[in-house]
């Protein structure tokens, strides 16, 4: 078999498409480093996330929501951002640990939740490390920030919840067991609402025209020992504050007002499915999506002091119908149409 020669045109166009091909090699090469440098331009920040709760459903939820507006606002986690979590902070032992560690990573901004979280990490960081925080009472009162307009320090945030929630819930007790002749206010020995709570539930218990006192605890036993004494006196009801310490004991505090028969409001919604009567108190879900807002806002540059503090805006209602059932109330229709949330 022989082999015809290539013909000059031939010759000529592949000559071209080689060229093309070695160019188009060449272009490739000077364009791979060009894309690395773009993908590499874009400074990766560091966002350190402090939970003065425990890695459960509910508050991995918080933290979706807060990583989800982040992303909305443009920053995702692994091309611009990188966020480190530490669980678990309520205690002043693990509060110095997580937040020592989380200072050693050198965030550009940290999330905190809980007061108690926030004041710790605080200590700990100085006054130069931005912090963004979910959980204060009354951050002027505590000496947090110096007005909540212009808060003039590296600290900023949310408020979890007003005064008057302790009346709210008694309201809400009233308004599912209208039987209910005296209140007790659960809440920490140390809670520094303590007063202003209190203060809220005396005044609803005057319009109900009902008695109301105060258990103060500081452990599981206190718990224990002052739901029982309040049982004994009969046609009781409580109304849990908001309060680490009461989030801490969900479970247990629960379990008391279902043995003794207590119709119970409580100030979070994480309660309801756990067998808690009725919720009524702060979304504090959109807390944290909010509080990404001012994330982005100290990541571009702006200084946590000229950032004013935000009170609750949301408010979230929740009834568990079994609970209900088993204490014998009927719950209003009115109520549950008000409810955003029946547990049946």
């Amino acid at each position: 078999m022989t082999t015809r020669p290539l013909s000059p045109l031939t010759m000529l166009l592949s000559r071209h498409t080689r060229r093309r091909a070695f160019i188009a090699l060449l272009a490739g090469a000077a364009a791979w480093p060009l894309a690395a440098r773009a993908q590499q331009g874009e400074r990766m920040r560091r966002v350190g996330v402090l939970m003065g709760i425990a890695d459960d459903a509910e508050g991995r939820a918080r933290i979706a929501a807060f990583q989800h507006e982040l992303e909305h606002l443009g920053w995702s986690a692994g091309r611009n951002l990188r966020i480190d979590e530490r669980w678990g902070a309520a205690d002043d032992d693990s509060i110095k640990r997580h937040a020592a560690a989380l200072v050693e990573l050198k965030p550009d901004v940290v999330l905190v939740y809980g007061g108690l979280a926030a004041r710790g990490l605080q200590a700990v960081a100085g006054p130069a490390m931005p912090i963004v925080f979910v959980g204060f009472i009354d951050a002027v009162a505590e000496g947090v920030v110096a007005n909540v307009a212009h808060p003039g320090a590296n600290i900023t945030g949310f408020t979890l919840f007003e005064y008057s929630i302790s009346g709210k819930l008694v309201e809400l007790l009233k308004e599912i067991a209208p039987g209910v002749a005296r209140v007790a206010l659960v809440v920490g020995r140390n809670n520094v609402a303590r007063a202003g709570l209190q203060r809220s539930l005396e005044a609803a218990a005057a319009a109900f025209s009902v008695r109301s006192i105060v258990i103060p605890f500081a452990d599981a036993a206190e718990i224990e020992r002052g739901i029982g004494e309040f049982e004994r006196q009969g046609a009781g009801g409580l109304v849990l504050a908001p309060d680490i310490g009461v989030v801490v004991h969900r479970d247990r505090i629960i379990a008391l007002a279902d043995r003794h028969r207590l119709p119970a409001a409580y100030p979070y919604r994480t309660f309801a499915p756990g067998g808690g009567l009725a919720c009524y108190g702060t979304d504090i879900t959109d807390l944290h999506r909010r509080a990404a807002g001012y994330v982005d806002r100290i990541l571009k540059g702006e200084k946590p002091a000229d950032l004013p503090v935000q009170a609750p805006t949301k408010y979230e209602l929740v009834v568990n119908l079994k609970t209900a059932k088993a204490l014998g109330l009927t719950v209003p229709d009115t109520l549950l149409a008000r409810a955003d949330e029946v547990i049946e």
